[in-house]
């Protein structure tokens, strides 16, 4: 008996053998993870940075004298708040104008984009008929054609379309809110049109056996599904059409003398082209704040939307 139990107990492991050395961390993972991680997150700190402090520099200059700008051009601290640089700039430089034409443009072009890019995405998304891919691919080779090579047809068709309609000649905002709609339908029906295909069936059908049209079931129930993509592609669109500065300087020409409706990217560079002499960067910064924070502050709000669109398609 005593025989078996010290052969049992010579086959146990002793309970006070020395731990072996191991590789990982306190958090379980190996030491190469743990190197990628610190270089990963070195990354993102030096990007955030790179990302924010411009942003507070503009900011923080718009409340700076220009004596101070020119003196002290990267302190975030100015000696006090000058808050008529930006009552000198809404007036002076015009940019209670340009707001208004911008906001008046994109209330036209965001709602005629929306609505005609996701009717096209979801009747090629869901629908089965001929030349289906054929139109869908059409949509996507607008986004390989730069808006570059575009400028003189695109100049002569405006200009030639303004001698007889006159509302759809240049320096027109209807004439801006269809060039705006053009240039963002193919993103937007390729955006929308996977999104579309992410919707289950059963509720289309359900619908239909319901005795829903096909235009009832599309705003009543599909569009109303779909409203994280389409909260998703409005922000980029925003954000497109806003810092759009190309478009409006091409086409918004003046033609009989009368006032250009700029605005507000062709407004920021007129006013820091036009400076001459008299450099007025404090009325420049403060300027540049007020067109950068409205569209700063849309995607601050809608950020979890816009996330939740982007992921949706992958998610399901």
């Amino acid at each position: 008996m005593s025989t078996i139990t010290r052969a049992s107990e010579a086959a146990r492991p002793a309970d006070d053998d020395p731990p072996r050395p191991s590789t990982r961390g306190n958090a379980g993972q190996p030491l190469g993870g743990r190197i990628f991680n610190g270089f990963s997150h070195l990354f993102l700190v030096v990007w955030a940075v790179m990302v924010i402090y411009p942003l507070l520099w503009v900011v923080m200059s718009s409340f700076k004298s220009d004596a101070e700008v020119i003196r002290q051009p990267l302190s975030l601290i100015p000696e006090k708040l000058n808050w008529d640089n930006f009552s000198r700039a809404w007036v002076d430089g015009h940019l209670g104008s340009f707001f208004g034409n911008t906001l008046l443009v994109l209330a036209g072009s965001i709602a005629l984009t929306m609505l005609l890019g996701s009717m096209a995405a979801y009747v090629l998304s869901r629908y089965e008929f001929p030349g289906n891919r054929a139109i869908y691919y059409m949509f996507l080779s607008g986004l390989t054609l730069p808006i570059y090579l575009a400028a003189v047809p695109l100049f002569k068709g405006v200009y030639n379309m303004g001698v007889v309609f006159p509302l759809l000649g240049p320096n027109s905002h209807l004439m801006l809110i269809l060039v705006y709609v053009a240039w963002s339908l193919s993103f937007t029906v390729f955006f929308m049109h996977s999104f579309f295909r992410t919707l289950p069936n059963a509720v289309a059908e359900a619908a239909m056996v319901d005795g829903a049209s096909h235009s009832r079931l599309f705003f009543s129930v599909m569009l109303p599904m779909a409203r994280p993509g389409l909260i998703s592609i409005g922000i980029f669109n925003v954000l497109g059409q806003w810092n759009q500065w190309y478009l409006p300087t091409l086409l918004m020409q003046s033609v009989s003398g009368e006032p250009k409706n700029q605005v507000i990217a062709q407004g920021l560079i007129e006013l820091s082209v036009n400076q001459g002499y008299r450099s007025d960067w404090s009325g420049l910064f403060a300027g540049v704040t007020m067109a950068m924070l409205p569209v700063l502050v849309v995607y601050l709000v809608f950020q979890r939307q816009v996330q939740s669109g982007l992921t949706a398609g992958v998610s399901k």
